[in-house]
Formats: structure tokens, sequence, C-alpha cells
């Protein structure tokens, strides 16, 4: 008697953000697996599959959005959950990567706590990471497996296509995000500003933006950053690029953290437009008029059936993940 083995994905959902997940599910044309997640009274975290995943292609979506550090040690649950259960191989789906800023020492006796989050899941049993716009390329080679960086430029990027704005100036708003203005700017025939910057010592969301290198003046200028967290940067980028005469300002970034003073900041500021995707969760009173929402599930999609096939990822970007 001869075996022919099948392959079966199945796609599970953490409790962060599961619109996104039933999103990426509906463009995959399957339905969510059915997963118990609850809390014990004193906040310990129990998961449990409601059906086997025994030599089943595990994919574990959980963005990593406040409280992070529960959502993080969540997706780790159902990591180990899986792979006590016999799952194939199982992939965790991060589309915003937990810690990702702390991927370096900047001073002494500090941790490097993206290093860390790559270990823990390594050590809960995760074969693979997938996850968008990570804060810095190097964080790929913290896990020890397949990492698969996805990116939402060509969604940003047609959002700005469909807006027919002309005279675009895609601004970077620190020396770190360059690269990826030069992306946006090829691939819409821009033009490309920088914000130099300072943030002071020892000092963490404080942001002193000091000049713009570029031409701006009566033009509008497109901020683009990996992710908007107290907003000080883009706020700040945008008083000083209205300053120098651009005519109007807006700004895209993937992850929408959103914390502490960010929406006061942004609603108060001279910002036009924020556009986003839903890397995080934006509903209620935290979806404010400037802000504007585009959907990255079916990139997020695209890449799930890519590893499933072993096709390649790469691919579905041309090359623009990789830098």
């Amino acid at each position: 008697m001869e075996l022919v083995p099948r392959k079966r994905l199945e796609l599970f959902s953490g409790r962060a953000h599961p619109e996104l997940a039933r999103e990426v599910a509906d463009h995959l044309q399957i339905k969510l697996g059915e997963l118990t997640l609850r809390e014990f009274s004193d906040g310990e975290i129990y998961s449990r599959f409601d059906e086997s995943v025994r030599g089943k292609d595990i994919f574990l979506l959980q963005t990593h959005a406040g409280p992070v550090n529960d959502s993080i040690f969540e997706q780790l649950i159902m990591v180990d959950a899986a792979k006590r259960a016999s799952a194939k191989r199982i992939t965790a789906v991060c589309p915003y990567y937990g810690y990702s800023r702390q991927d370096r020492k900047a001073s002494g006796r500090e941790p490097i706590t993206a290093k860390l989050v790559a270990d823990l899941f390594k050590s809960a049993g995760a074969d693979r990471i997938i996850s968008v716009d990570l804060h810095s390329g190097q964080i790929q080679g913290f896990f020890d497996g397949p990492v698969d960086h996805l990116t939402a430029t060509q969604v940003l990027t047609d959002y700005l296509r469909a807006q027919n704005a002309d005279d675009l100036v895609i601004v970077a708003p620190d020396a770190g995000r360059v690269k990826v203005a030069e992306r946006y700017a090829q691939k819409l025939e821009a033009g490309l500003a920088v914000v130099h910057k300072s943030r002071p010592k020892n000092s963490a969301n404080v942001v002193n933006a000091l000049n713009v290198v570029g031409d701006v003046a009566g033009r509008r200028c497109v901020i683009v950053d990996d992710m908007i967290d107290t907003a000080g940067t883009v706020t700040a980028a945008a008083d000083l690029l209205l300053a120098r005469g651009a005519a109007d300002v807006w700004v895209m970034a993937t992850h929408p953290i959103l914390s502490g003073p960010a929406l006061k900041r942004l609603d108060d500021s001279s910002i036009s437009r924020v556009i986003v995707t839903n890397t995080l969760p934006l509903a209620g009173d935290r979806l404010i008029g400037k802000i504007e929402v585009v959907s990255i599930a079916k990139v997020i999609a695209d890449a799930i059936a890519a590893v499933f096939e072993d096709g390649s990822v790469s691919e579905l970007f041309h090359g623009d993940n990789l830098s």
C-alpha cells in the first residue's frame, strides 16, 4: 500500500486583531480554524485547538497590539499548543512585530529585545515568521529560521496614484528611512526630501526636527515611515515642512501604534491626511477624521499562499522587501 500525503493549510487567529485574520482568510478562500483562548482568574492564558492540527501547515496570526506583552505571549502559547498537537509546520504571522525598535544597543547595559522575542518564538516551536515592514531589516537575522519580510509599499503607492496628486514630494522623516522614501519616489516619479532630526540622549519619544534637505516649497509633501507611535516625529517634521513653504503635508505609515498623546497630536497638527494600514486594529474613538486605513490583508494572504505552496515570497514584491 502506498500512501500519498496531502498538504493541508490552516489559519488561526489570536485575539489582538481577529478582523484582519478574517479578511486574510477570505482572500485565501478558507475558514478560520477553531481555537479556544481564554484567561484564568489570575490572568494566565489558556489555548486549545478545537480541531485536529496533526500533520497540517499551521499559520498563527497575531499582531502585537497593545498590551504588547499579552499579545506576544498569547501567540507563543498558541505556537506551543500547535507543536504539542503534532502540527507539521508552524508559521507565526506577526503583521506588527513587537519590540522591533529595540534591535540594537544604543548605549551600555541595554537589551536587544527584538532578538529575545525571536528566540522565544524559536523555543516555543515556530518554524517560520512572517511580518510586515520590520523597523530594521537586521531583525530577519535574529530568528534561527526563515523570515518572510513583507512590505506595504505597493498598497500605499497604489493609494497615492488613485488620488491623482500632482507635484508630490516623498519625505523621509529621518536618515534611517531614506532608502524607503527613495523607493516610493522612484515608483511615483516624485521628488525626494529628508528631514534631519535629533533625539535628546536618554529620552524616548522626544524628537527635534532641525532642517529639511530638498525642495518642498509649494508642493504636497508625503512623509513615509514604518510606524506612528506618539506622533512626535511626524508632527515635528510636518511643522518644519510647512515652515519651509510646503503647500500640504500628508503622512503614510504601515503600523498605526498611536500610543499616548498621538491622536491628540495628529488631530491638532497641520497634517491634513494620515494614511495607515490595518496591521494594528483601529476602531471607535481611535479612528479620527484625518486617518484613512488601507488593507494589508491581501499582501499577507498572498505571502501565506506562497509559503504553503513552497513558492517565492520575494517575487510578490519584485525585491522591494529586501532592502
